[in-house]
Formats: structure tokens, C-alpha cells, sequence
């Protein structure tokens, strides 16, 4: 099940905010775990074995560190092996597998298994509450209702944001849902449901049709388009998703870190990934860059230590070569970025926002890719068009006038017009005045509409975070 889908707009949502809100106090965080257990549980019912067993031994890893105060490193690296194992298992078996097979010419079987709904998500949630545990940034977590609650949570327990138990560890507890949460709530969540339902939906459809033509077919107007509408299903998808998730949260008294802040108007490769998925980027600085030494122990271990946290970015996104590199090619301009190229690219306006919505856009293509040779087509068709003019097939058989009207608003709606909107916004009045006024429940009342009729007339609907 997935926010983006009539079930869970008219059933499973109605259902679950009628018994939150008729429940007494100590009985909201069961209602909502409950559910969470079931929405999880609706796609592949034989996974809620595998989060309820992750439940109960983190539960059980987090009382060991408050008991055992002599053995606590111990305890701790036992707890992050065991659940970096099971990530293992599910994740990255079959990659190791077809990497020994390779390297070392032998035949290990590649097991047919099925990656659980966002095990790397609440994977990372949990590590980052056990290692702040162990650092004793707050108290163990002895209910496990709470506990099972903060891992598990439906809102963002498919796509993220990837919360921190710090940062929720007291609204577990006490919050709540007033008036204006609830309004807020559903206005972030139609908001969110738009850029999927009517955008990243809409350039999917474009971006597959195209993905999945034979190579000789592929022109370098082809490979421009696909790319540059990837680059919008993948905001619109992700933020729209982190959206809905932020305005879950707050119908129901949770207020969880913002997602994304208009990463495509970045002006380096550095900006861009502290806009980006900035929870995820967050936890890596954290748990990964900050331990290695950051950048505290000279340049070249600097550089280093960079090029260890994009690597394990692009494998946290998913077990492929095309991942992996990608992750190296962000670790790479992440350095040349540091050596001295930002210092110039700063010195230019205009050539600094071109050179990262390039850099991104190119970034995407290895992202999207199923293989390694697919992107290297796709790129070279991009740096070289004028070679890969001839096709059978015109580009308007993949490419709807409609999904190029939503390209160009989708385009100006990644921070364009947001950003003329404040430069043109004396005294900063104009924000406040659409929030919660007339024209935008107008607009929101469209929008959710539109979506609406879209996924009912529609059964396209894609979920790009599925297999992170």
C-alpha cells in the first residue's frame, strides 16, 4: 500500500484517524502502531515476522546497554552487526554472490528473495537509536509499544524522512494534535500527493517508455528528454512522498525534520546534498563521516573519508554497479569541489547553478540505468546528439504534449518560482497572506481533485523508493 493510491486515501486513512481520535490518551500510540504493523504487513505479509523480530531484539539490544554498563561497546557492536547482517541478507547477498562469481569464475547459487518495503530506513533508525543510546544522549526506551512505534510508524517508514529517535523521543509521550496541526497536516499532504500523483507520476510514464527502447533506437534528443524528465520524477516522486509523510506526521502530533529544500538549485555538488535527502545525509555525516575523522585529520583523509561516505551512499540506494559508481562519482566531485574548484565556480553566477543541474542531471542518468553499459549509451548519446539524430520512431510517440506542459511546470516549480516569489516579496508579507487564505484551500481543493481523478482513471503508479 502506498499514500498514493485510493485505498489508502478513502479506507485506510478515514479508519485510522476516526480510532486515533475517538481513542483515550494511552491507547493512540497502540491504535497507531497497529496500524503501522498492518500497512506494513499489506504488501508482503511474511515481512511483519522480520520487523517484529527487529522490534523485539533491538528492544532487547537497547535494555542490554542500559544493564550491562561494563560490556556496553560490546553490546553495541553486537547490535549494529546483527542488524547491518539481516540489511546484508536481504540486500546485498545476491550482489556479493554475483561479484564472487565474477572475480573468482564459480557458480554460487543467487537466491530468489524479495527486498522487505524499507529496510534500509528503519534499519538506519534503529542503529541511530541504539548508538545514541550508548552515548547517552537520552534514557532506554523500556516501552515497547513506544519503541516499536518509533520504528515502524507508517508515515515514513517506506520512504523516509529518516528520523532520529532523539528528535521524536519525547512526542512518543506527549503531543498533540490541535486544529491547526491537523489543517497543516493535510495541507502538506495534498501538496505532497500533487507532485507524485500529477508530476513524477506523469514523467515516469515518459521516462519507462523511453528507458526500455532498444539502444539503436535511442536519439541524443531521446537521451536529453528522458533525463531531464527523470530528474523530475525523482524530486517530485521522493520530496512529494516526504511530503505526505511530513503531513501525516503532524494530523496526528508528530512534527518530523524537513526532507528536501529546492536541491536543484544548488550551486555545487556540496550544496546540493545539503538539500537533498537531508535527513539521509545527515545520519552519514553523523554515524559514518564524523567518526572516521571527518574533516579534522588533514586533506587527504579528508578526501578519503569522502569518498567512503558517498560509496556507501550509492550502496545504501541499492546493490548495483550502477549505484556503486554512482556514489564514487559524487565522492569524486565532492573532492575536486574541495581541492579548489568550488572557490572559482563561486565566482560565477550563472555558471556555477549550470555546472550542478549538469552535474546532477548526468548523476541521474547512472542512477536510473539498470546497467552500466545503458548509461554509457544514454550519456554518450547526451554529449554527442548531433550523432544520434536518425530514429524510426519519432520522439512525440513517447512524449505526450501534456507531460511537456507538466515538464515545464515541473520545472519551474523546483525553487524557480519560489525564488522570484521571496525576490519580488517586499517585507515578506505575500507567504503569509496565501498560507491557510481562501485561494490556496481553492488550490489544495484542485490539486487534490486532480490527483484523485488522475489515479482513478490511471492504474500507473510507481514508487521509485520501493527497492531502497
Amino acid at each position: 500500500m502506498v499514500f498514493s493510491s485510493l485505498l489508502f486515501l478513502f479506507v485506510f486513512l478515514p479508519i485510522i484517524c476516526i480510532l486515533y481520535f475517538v481513542m483515550p490518551k494511552q491507547f493512540k500510540n497502540i491504535v497507531l502502531l497497529i496500524a503501522s504493523l498492518f500497512f506494513y504487513a499489506w504488501g508482503e505479509p511474511v515481512y511483519i515476522l522480520l520487523m517484529l523480530f527487529s522490534i523485539v531484539m533491538n528492544w532487547i539490544w537497547g535494555m542490554l546497554l542500559d544493564w550491562k554498563k561494563r560490556a556496553r561497546r560490546w553490546i553495541l557492536v553486537m547490535a549494529i552487526l546483527s542488524n547491518i547482517v539481516i540489511l546484508g541478507w536481504y540486500k546485498y547477498l545476491n550482489f556479493a554472490v554475483e561479484i564472487i562469481n565474477q572475480c573468482f569464475s564459480v557458480e554460487l547459487p543467487i537466491r530468489e528473495v524479495s527486498l522487505p518495503i524499507g529496510i534500509s530506513f528503519f534499519t538506519f533508525q534503529i542503529l541511530s537509536y541504539l548508538i545514541d543510546l550508548y552515548r547517552g544522549e537520552y534514557k532506554v526506551q523500556r516501552n515497547i509499544v513506544n519503541l516499536a512505534l518509533y520504528i515502524s510508524f507508517f508515515p515514513q517508514l517506506i520512504a523516509g524522512p529518516i528520523v532520529r529517535y532523539k528528535e521524536i523521543v519525547d512526542q512518543l509521550q506527549n503531543r498533540s494534535a490541535t486544529p491547526d496541526c491537523i489543517m497543516e497536516g493535510i495541507r502538506r499532504f495534498i501538496y505532497g500527493l500533487g507532485k507524485k500523483v500529477i508530476i513524477a507520476n506523469s514523467m515516469a510514464q515518459c521516462v519507462d517508455r523511453i528507458y526500455a527502447l532498444d539502444l539503436g533506437e535511442l536519439t541524443g534528443l531521446l537521451a536529453w528528454l528522458a533525463s531531464i524528465m527523470y530528474t523530475l520524477q525523482i524530486y517530485y516522486d521522493f520530496s512529494g512522498y516526504s511530503d505526505m509523510a511530513i503531513g501525516l506526521g503532524r494530523m496526528f502530533g508528530f512534527a518530523f525534520p524537513e526532507n528536501f529544500h529546492y536541491p536543484y538549485l544548488a550551486s555545487s555538488v556540496q550544496e546540493f546534498w545539503r538539500r537533498w535527502h537531508i535527513t539521509l545525509s545527515a545520519w552519514f555525516r553523523e554515524y559514518l563521516y564524523i567518526p572516521m575523522g571527518g574533516n579534522r585529520k588533514g586533506r587527504i583523509r579528508t578526501y578519503v573519508n569522502l569518498l567512503i561516505l558517498f560509496l556507501a551512499t550509492g550502496l545504501w540506494h541499492g546493490a548495483n554497479y550502477t549505484f556503486l559508481l554512482w556514489g564514487l562519482y559524487y565522492g569524486v566531485l565532492s573532492v575536486i569541489e574541495r581541492a579548489g574548484v568550488n572557490r572559482v565556480l563561486q565566482k560565477h553566477s550563472l555558471l556555477k547553478h549550470v555546472y550542478t543541474v549538469l552535474i546532477v542531471n548526468f548523476g541521474w542518468v547512472l542512477f536510473r540505468s539498470d546497467s552500466l553499459v545503458q548509461a554509457g549509451e544514454f550519456l554518450k548519446r547526451m554529449l554527442l546528439p548531433w550523432k544520434y539524430m536518425e530514429s524510426i520512431v519519432p520522439w512525440q510517440a513517447y512524449i505526450s504534449h501534456k507531460a511537456l506542459v507538466l515538464m515545464f511546470f515541473g520545472i519551474a516549480g523546483c525553487g524557480v518560482v519560489q525564488q522570484l516569489c521571496l525576490k519580488c516579496d517586499i517585507g515578506g508579507k505575500s507567504r503569509y497572506m496565501w498560507k491557510n487564505s481562501y485561494p490556496e484551500l481553492i488550490c489544495c481543493t484542485f490539486i487534490l481533485i486532480f490527483s484523485i481523478s488522475m489515479l482513478a482513471g490511471n492504474t500507473y503508479n510507481p514508487f521509485i523508493y520501493f527497492r531502497f
